[in-house]
């Protein structure tokens, strides 16, 4: 049966709960994890650094991307090579554009020329991984991360998108092509089966997706049916 655990994409955990990260860095399907300011402020978390350097006393031994959060580029760089300081397993997150729509390729470049381990995040055009895949350093890992749910989210189908996306970064042997933006199970899935090596999934999706991935669909339909009679008797229902 599917699960998992048997899975061959490398699942990140992507979130800023500190005992939800806790918890899913110990299971053994979790290969890295990532986070990023607006999870952080959802969880209430107000200390950036404080946060990150404690979850780094736990978190040792797979990836973790954390993100910058200035808008000017000599700032992001000040930024990146800090946060890149407090760990080997670290990877710096960089958007593909700053607020302004200024490309951060030529910042990308300077900061893997420095052997910066770098995820390069917010992509959703082929243009900008084409963009990104001649700034990577060849000789340094990197992840490029592509929002493939919320290209979706526009009514078009981001699966072509990431097998052209593969092509492009062909030529980049240690980039790593993320499938970011989950909306459900199924999009898990459709990662692994288009060529992507990381996906990203929040929290809750990923216990839905420990409790369901693989279900029968005949006993799924038979819990379905049962929780429709259970609750409308609980709710005293009568015609």
């Amino acid at each position: 049966m599917q699960s998992l655990n048997t899975l061959k994409i490398q699942i990140y955990a992507d979130g800023a709960d500190k005992a939800g990260i806790i918890d899913l860095y110990q299971k053994s399907y979790i290969k890295g994890l990532t986070t990023n300011p607006t999870l952080m402020k959802k969880a209430g978390i107000t200390d950036y650094e404080v946060f990150a350097r404690d979850i780094l006393q736990t978190v040792t031994s797979k990836p973790i991307s954390l993100e910058v959060f200035a808008d000017d580029f000599p700032e992001m760089k000040r930024q990146a090579l800090k946060i890149a300081a407090w760990g080997q397993n670290v990877y710096v997150k960089i958007p593909i554009t700053n607020t302004r729509s200024e490309s951060a390729t030529p910042l990308i470049r300077e900061l893997a020329a420095e052997g910066v381990k770098l995820n390069i995040t917010a992509i959703l055009t082929l243009e900008q991984v084409r963009g990104v895949a001649t700034v990577l350093n060849p000789a340094v890992p990197s992840v490029v991360s592509i929002f493939a749910g919320r290209i979706a989210d526009t009514g078009v189908d981001p699966v072509p998108l990431m097998v052209e996306s593969r092509k492009i970064l062909a030529g980049q042997p240690k980039a790593e092509l993320l499938w970011a933006s989950v909306r459900e199970v199924l999009n898990i899935i459709q990662a692994e089966q288009c060529g992507c090596d990381i996906v990203t999934v929040t929290h809750d999706i990923l216990a839905k997706a420990a409790k369901q991935l693989g279900t029968d669909l005949t006993a799924l339909s038979l819990d379905t049916v049962k929780m429709f009679a259970n609750d409308a008797a609980a709710a005293g229902y009568k015609l």
